[in-house]
């Protein structure tokens, strides 16, 4: 009897308690606390950004540094200058101990020679791209060859070079809509070309294209007077404009004359050029060439030690009308001695 009143008076108080808090059991029963959330996992890319921001402001400011460097030393030094100045540190790359060095200065020379192996091998980069960028550009400002003509034959040494440009010295070439491109041939350039053949090598130096300076002179040359023919290739380009470079045609420029009408304007040799008077296709009654042919046969048949001082007498002249009037001078003085000399006999 015991037992069964203790086993209903634990009932009626667990009957009294389900009574005042009813869903205090059930909420016990059926629900759980939630667990705590769990500690947050931590990134090592947004762990220090200031770390990683300094990384990346280091990286940028160094290559800023060499762009710079590279930069100014490509502006204020040659190649060859580049070279003899990092000769010393790409040679530093390359270690060698002594037969008599002890163990201690073979490991420093070979960390010292570890350490500027990176340095040495990028300024040998820098030297093998300047050098590849310079040959590039040299190509496209220099003549191609050093040697424009071949060399004269020993039997012609003593023929002087005539050298002549093209557009508005021999020809002229113009554009209209109707017509599209027209070329006109100067006046007495048949006579003037045909004649100075028999003393010069005649060369015609223009800074026009191939394609058209090979049919305009297949068609203004047909009996080959002109011996050599160059084009804009074998210009110099400088300063935004071609110029014929005497130094490079093979030749001795002490028996080099260039005639054009921007003689001046368009050689570095001004000391042997020889201004003509420019030539457009509205001037028919020109007779500039065929004015110049008593000079030039006159130099030809002397044939001065240097032409250079001879067109330097004459600079600021008007070179035909000069000539003339030096040749009646120098036939008037001679007829003088002459009447002298009968004088005195």
């Amino acid at each position: 009897m015991t037992a069964m009143a203790f086993a209903a008076l634990r009932s009626r108080l667990i009957s009294l308690a389900s009574k005042r808090n009813p869903r205090s059991l059930s909420s016990n029963a059926t629900s759980t606390p939630p667990p705590p959330p769990p500690p947050p996992v931590s990134d090592p890319s947004s762990a220090s950004p200031s770390r990683w921001n300094f990384l990346k402001y280091a990286v940028v400011a160094s290559l800023t540094g060499a762009t710079a460097f590279t930069g100014y030393a490509s502006y204020a030094y040659s190649l060859e200058e580049i070279e003899d100045k990092t000769k010393s540190l790409r040679e530093s790359a390359k270690y060698t101990a002594d037969d008599g060095a002890t163990a201690l200065d073979k490991f420093q020379g070979l960390l010292y020679s570890t350490a500027m192996t990176v340095p040495a091998k990028t300024v040998e980069l820098y030297l093998d791209a300047r050098r590849l960028i310079e040959e590039q550009i040299r190509s496209y400002t220099e003549p191609y060859t050093d040697k424009l003509l071949p060399d004269l034959l020993p039997q012609e040494q003593h023929v002087f070079t005539l050298v002549l440009d093209l557009n508005e010295t021999l020809i002229h070439y113009i554009w209209t809509r109707d017509t599209g491109w027209q070329t006109f041939k100067r006046p007495g350039v048949d006579a003037f070309l045909e004649h100075l053949a028999q003393f010069y090598e005649i060369v015609v130096y223009t800074d026009e294209q191939n394609m058209f300076v090979d049919p305009v002179i297949d068609r203004l040359d047909t009996k080959h007077c002109i011996r050599y023919r160059l084009s804009r290739p074998a210009t110099k380009y400088q300063d935004g404009k071609h110029f014929r470079d005497l130094s490079k045609l093979n030749r001795d420029p002490k028996k080099v004359l260039y005639i054009s009408g921007h003689a001046l304007e368009s050689c570095l040799q001004p000391e042997n050029c020889v201004p003509i008077k420019a030539w457009q296709q509205t001037d028919k009654d020109d007779t500039a060439l065929l004015d110049f042919i008593p000079f030039l046969e006159f130099v030809a048949r002397s044939c001065p030690a240097d032409i250079r001082p001879v067109l330097a007498s004459y600079q600021g002249c008007d070179i035909p009308a000069e000539f003339i009037r030096r040749s009646k001078e120098h036939q008037r003085r001679m007829q003088e001695q002459k009447q002298r000399g009968r004088l005195w006999r």
